[in-house]
């Protein structure tokens, strides 16, 4: 519509800079909420950049040292001149809705930046030389690219944030369940962590082939089967129908190899075809897509926390999530990752599990934070970070000791190595991996952990 002006008001941008000109707590404000560029006029931008320029370096804003500013600058006449600065403090009589301004301003910026890409991504759609999976994908970067630029800083007092705080400890009072959190099935976890908290950024890594998938479906099994919780888990690395048969097998506590061989009785397939049953009227929601990238990963949580209601998603696994930019360094990229997952834990207000893998060093020593791979940033945003240690690289365990201990018991003997908890103790919790089934039970008779 090239008739059109593009969204703006020009009396709120005055009304916006008056404020500021005339009440230092009303710059404070503005500048929590605005950027030069969301105003629609050059004069306007230049105004508000020489009054954030003053207030950076300590000094007030007003009528005065805002025109010498700009005039240092040789950007005064650009700006309107002396005049029209002096003129900007009689538009309005206080700085008190400077905020109801500022969103004002805000909100037009931000219409014109849709425009902008509205415009942009006419054209790409006219150009058959770009795939439209290539489209999408641009849109779906840049509209969330806009959300996250106009998040805006608030701040609450105590009076305002205390109200909700004794609602939630007052709700965990009275409540009759056992965790304050989402069970993970694990007593002596659950007992360290109290649950799976809303915006919680979990890790869990172990070697390759060691584990890692098992228990994080374990989990999702307990949370969806178990307690009814609808729960999500994206498989990066194991086709979905794959998934499912370890989680029948798991479930039923049969052995999978006597599917394989074909040495299935009769009791037993039944068992399985009832298991199934079960687990399919379970709220659990898997996604397969291998090579997932971010974009991807994002734009389904969010549908699935939409339409489906879910409490909580296990991803399997970080290092197989991938970025458009793939020339950006490993480490780099990691890191994206790791914080993009972080924030969308808190946007969604659930627990995210990611499966991580851990460093050749892991296997000689009890691993540490340290022992994650590709990247530091995972362990400094993570809030719960646990290990998977296996009795062959427990220090000090003799070969003929770990054989003898396979031999005594119906499982193996693994310790969950709970290394970082931001809101409680850390410890090692004692499980049984029965191999047979690919399923982690609380080890019989230790319960307790550790700390």
């Amino acid at each position: 519509m090239p008739d059109k002006v593009p969204p703006h008001d020009d009396e709120v941008e005055r009304a916006t800079l008056s404020a500021m000109l005339m009440d230092s707590g009303a710059v404070a404000a503005a500048l929590q909420i605005l950027d030069p560029l969301d105003f629609s006029s050059k004069r306007h931008q230049l105004i508000f950049e020489a009054v954030q320029d003053l207030t950076d370096k300590g000094l007030t804003a007003d009528i005065l040292s805002v025109t010498e500013s700009l005039k240092q600058k040789g950007r005064l006449e650009e700006s309107g001149g002396a005049a029209y600065v002096a003129d900007l403090t009689s538009v309005i009589s206080s700085g008190a809705n400077i905020e109801f301004y500022a969103e004002s301003v805000a909100g037009y910026s931000l219409r014109r930046a849709l425009l902008r890409v509205a415009g942009d991504l006419r054209l790409k759609v006219f150009d058959e030389s770009t795939e439209s999976r290539i489209i999408l994908e641009e849109a779906q970067q840049r509209i969330l690219e806009l959300n996250d630029n106009r998040q805006t800083l608030h701040y609450r007092s105590t009076r305002q944030i205390i109200p909700a705080a004794i609602d939630i400890i007052e709700k965990q009072y009275y409540s009759k369940q056992e965790y304050t959190g989402i069970p993970s099935g694990f007593r002596g976890l659950d007992t360290l962590t109290s649950g799976f908290h809303p915006q919680e950024f979990i890790i869990i890594g172990a070697r390759p082939s060691r584990g890692k998938t098992a228990i994080a479906l374990n989990m999702a099994a307990h949370i969806s089967i178990h307690k009814k919780i609808p729960a999500a888990f994206f498989t990066l690395e194991m086709p979905d129908v794959a998934l499912a048969q370890r989680l029948i097998t798991s479930e039923a506590r049969i052995d999978a190899d006597k599917i394989r061989k074909k040495l299935l009785r009769e009791s037993e397939f039944a068992k399985l075809v009832n298991t199934a049953g079960d687990i399919s009227e379970a709220p659990l929601y898997i996604v397969d897509m291998p090579n997932m990238r971010l974009l991807d990963l994002r734009s389904q949580a969010r549908r699935l926390r939409a339409q489906q209601k879910v409490e909580i998603i296990f991803i399997d696994y970080l290092g197989l999530i991938r970025l458009d930019n793939t020339a950006t360094p490993k480490w780099d990229q990691i890191s994206e990752i790791s914080r993009s997952l972080k924030s969308l834990a808190r946007e969604l207000d659930i627990p995210l599990v990611t499966l991580v893998q851990l460093t050749r060093e892991a296997e000689k020593e009890q691993p540490n934070l340290s022992a994650i791979r590709d990247s530091g940033a995972i362990e400094q945003d993570a809030d719960l970070v646990m290990f998977l240690q296996w009795p062959d690289e427990a220090a000090g365990k003799k070969k003929e000791e770990q054989k003898q201990e396979t031999v005594k018991t119906d499982g193996v003997s693994v310790n969950l190595l709970l290394r970082k908890n931001r809101n409680g103790p850390t410890g090692d919790v004692a499980l049984t991996f029965m191999r047979n089934y690919t399923k982690f039970e609380s080890r019989a008779r230790e319960e307790s952990y550790s700390q």
